[in-house]
């Protein structure tokens, strides 16, 4: 399980089905699909057992941050979904550490590439950390997305 911690934040994968899990759920229902009428199949929830789950946490244990790593049908390439800061912590950075976090967490492994289906009002943040549009806009759960990449 790899891990990091600063003062403020500490960033780790964490496994299935545990509570830490069931809470990262929540965040991500609570920040991603409630606002725009979704929910949660199981079906969803079962497929990322195969995925690495990325939490954070602030200094006193709370879940600020998370996300989602998909492998690809590519072995050196990881697809970022799910990122979800909570309300409360966002515009402060702790987005930017967790994938930067995710970006060194790769470096070891065979993964180079990263890419993600970024919410429009969400490609500045990515463009800031050097991520690519490729392609034209579309559109995903009703909003409208771009296909960004980044190779490591």
């Amino acid at each position: 399980m790899a891990d990091f911690s600063n003062n403020t934040l500490h960033i780790r994968t964490i496994d299935h089905q545990t509570a830490e899990y069931w809470s990262m759920v929540l965040l991500r229902d609570q920040v991603l699909r409630r606002p725009l009428g979704l929910q949660f199949t199981p079906e969803q929830l079962a497929d990322e057992a195969e995925q690495y789950l990325v939490v954070a946490y602030d200094s006193v244990g709370n879940l600020v941050a998370c996300l989602i790593l998909k492998k690809s049908d590519d072995p050196n390439s990881l697809q970022m979904r799910q990122v979800a800061v909570a309300p409360h912590c966002q515009q402060q950075g702790i987005g930017k550490q967790l994938i930067l976090w995710v970006e060194k967490w790769c470096e070891p492994q065979t993964y180079n590439h990263i890419y993600c289906h970024a919410r429009a009002a969400a490609r500045p943040f990515y463009e800031q950390l050097g991520y690519n549009v490729v392609g034209e806009p579309f559109t995903e759960v009703g909003i409208e997305h771009y296909y960004m990449e980044k190779q490591l």
